[in-house]
């Protein structure tokens, strides 16, 4: 039955591709591909593809890229692919004119364990909030976001020390081979769903992923050690930590901070202190102990070890991170 599926595949970036990749070298019938608009990139504004337009491309797979998922000459143009199936990873969210619209649905993969981390940034919350578990779903979609009925889950363990580019590898992976599973059951018929918990019924028990904006990348140096590592690890390499170093009459100055290790002892110093050897440590006080920058980036420069940017800046005294 796996040659009767038509599938629609919609993604767009890096972590739709492998889930696009194992289902054509696993010889399911990839119709054409939906994918964003290029968009203006880099110091040039030069318009660039999405990573799975560029590997549908390199496959001859037809791609569409509507602006509005609504317009009538997409929806017809969708229409005549006569897809039976279409595969959501990583992509924005559909109408119900589109997702109804093929005989065996639509379904989605998850970075998550659904019900919980339902949103656009499920990967950063999860070690944000010093999850030791995670994983990802794949759910059929229906009228709200994240909600609909459960087909396959897979858990995954979150290593000490895991970043958010690291464990969106992970789950990139581990997720290519829940859709290919998932797209064959679908093809054989065999399927047992489980409904989600409703949001409404107990919203207490379900943790959010919302997307994250500049005042969730701000370091908050009173909190806890485990707590500034978990948004460091969380936000790393994208959108990363930051935080602002501050002399009394200087300017601030932005700091991101990509890695860091936290080293618990008693509060001895003041809250945000910086203190440095000038050559090769820049540590940071907080509630319960120091937090140890290892690889960072001032504002306006690359990024880079903390021995590297320590030959060229020099920490001064009395400087407060805020």
């Amino acid at each position: 039955m796996m040659n009767d599926l038509r599938i629609i595949f919609m993604g767009t970036p890096d972590f739709a591709v492998p889930s696009l990749d194992i289902l054509i070298k696993n010889g399911l019938n990839i119709k054409a591909v939906i994918t964003a608009p290029d968009r203006p990139a880099g110091r040039g504004r030069k318009l660039k593809q999405s990573a799975v337009k560029e590997y549908a491309l390199a496959k001859s797979i037809p791609v569409l890229q509507p602006t509005n998922l609504k317009d009538p000459e997409f929806i017809e143009e969708l229409k005549n692919y006569k897809a039976n199936l279409q595969i959501v990873v990583a992509f924005r969210m559909l109408p119900e004119m589109v997702w109804a619209m093929p005989e065996y649905g639509t379904f989605n993969l998850h970075a998550s364990l659904l019900p919980q981390y339902r949103g656009a940034a499920p990967i950063n919350w999860a070690l944000i909030n010093g999850e030791k578990e995670t994983g990802i779903t794949t759910f059929f979609l229906d009228k709200k976001i994240d909600t609909g009925r459960i087909i396959f889950q897979e858990a995954l363990k979150i290593e000490k020390g895991m970043n958010a580019g690291e464990l969106h590898d992970a789950l990139m992976n581990k997720g290519a081979n829940l859709v290919l599973k998932t797209a064959l059951s679908i093809s054989e018929g065999q399927l047992q769903l489980t409904d989600q918990l409703d949001p409404d019924d107990d919203p207490k028990a379900l943790k959010p992923a919302p997307k994250i904006f500049k005042d969730d990348t701000r370091i908050q140096w009173e909190n806890s050690g485990e707590k500034i590592l978990n948004l460091i690890n969380g936000l790393s390499p994208y959108p990363t930590a930051i935080t602002t170093f501050k002399l009394k009459d200087s300017d601030p100055i932005q700091l991101k901070i990509f890695s860091a290790e936290f080293i618990p002892g008693p509060k001895t110093t003041k809250i945000g202190e910086i203190k440095s050897d000038g050559k090769n440590t820049l540590s940071i006080s907080c509630s319960s102990g120091l937090i140890i920058v290892r690889d960072l980036q001032l504002s306006g420069k690359k990024r880079m070890k903390t021995e590297d940017f320590l030959r060229g800046f020099s920490i001064k005294d009395g400087w407060i991170a805020q």
